[in-house]
């Protein structure tokens, strides 16, 4: 039997050959199990068990800042050895093992819960850049071929037409916001992939609320519901990707 302590941001592998038929109960905070899939699993809260053994769990993690901890009991190999060989024992040699388990800290401290994140973090600050960069040259790209076609990006109130590079400056400022969002939601999310997916559609779509209102023509209005989407079609699975945990 053994208390393993996972500090706030932390998390531990589970290892097949030491986690054997191991049992774990939270004891304090909670834990959230880590999915083989790379999906995250439920959180547990405090007193809630668990088994490993063929759940797909490959890590346990704690999405809280406060300290959380598991006591986990594995019964040894030789219990079952034993049984197998002394049928008739087998209780006073369980009885034996459990009363010579010996309880030991595991503590998994901020510096493995930190390098993690700032290795992840970095990861999607280099994803969020190429990506933005893509969304800027697709999105120019884009408003190019607008006006090959014939859109004028023509605004009434301002008389004035909108010029390429304008596009490229918005795209490249909301992708930033985006990254941002991403990043915020990579540290204090337990589900940061799904939250950003849940955060970033309602806020393309609310984006598609100015060029209805702009009162220009309706092959403008078309061509910029367009043009805020292609970015939106860069940006949100590439951070998503991002912030999906690795399956190695």
């Amino acid at each position: 039997m053994r208390t393993l302590a996972l500090r706030g941001g932390a998390r531990v592998a589970v290892v097949a050959a030491e986690w054997c038929d191991a049992f774990g109960v939270v004891t304090h905070g909670r834990v959230q199990l880590e999915l083989r899939d790379g999906e995250p699993g439920p959180v547990l809260e405090r007193d809630a068990g668990f088994w490993l053994r063929g759940t797909g769990v490959r890590a346990l993690r704690n999405p809280d800042r406060r300290t959380a901890r598991v006591r986990i009991v594995t019964p040894r190999a030789r219990t079952v050895t034993r049984q197998a060989t002394h049928p008739h024992a087998s209780q006073r040699m369980m009885e034996d093992d459990m009363n010579s388990m010996n309880d030991t800290g595991v503590v998994a401290g901020p510096a493995s819960g930190r390098t993690g994140h700032t290795h992840r973090l970095r990861g999607l600050a280099g994803t969020g850049f190429v990506a933005t960069i893509a969304a800027m040259a697709a999105t120019t790209l884009a408003a190019t071929l607008a006006q090959a076609v014939g859109v004028d990006f023509e605004i009434p109130d301002g008389g004035e037409s909108i010029p390429l590079s304008g596009f490229a400056v918005v795209t490249g400022f909301f992708s930033i916001a985006g990254i941002v969002i991403a990043a915020a939601l990579l540290r204090w999310s337990a589900r940061p992939a799904t939250r950003f997916v849940w955060t970033a559609v309602p806020l393309t779509a609310i984006s598609l609320i100015p060029p209805l209102l702009s009162g220009a023509n309706a092959t403008t209005i078309t061509a910029l519901l367009g043009l805020h989407l292609v970015p939106a079609a860069v940006m949100i699975p590439a951070l998503a990707r991002s912030l999906r945990p690795r399956t190695d």
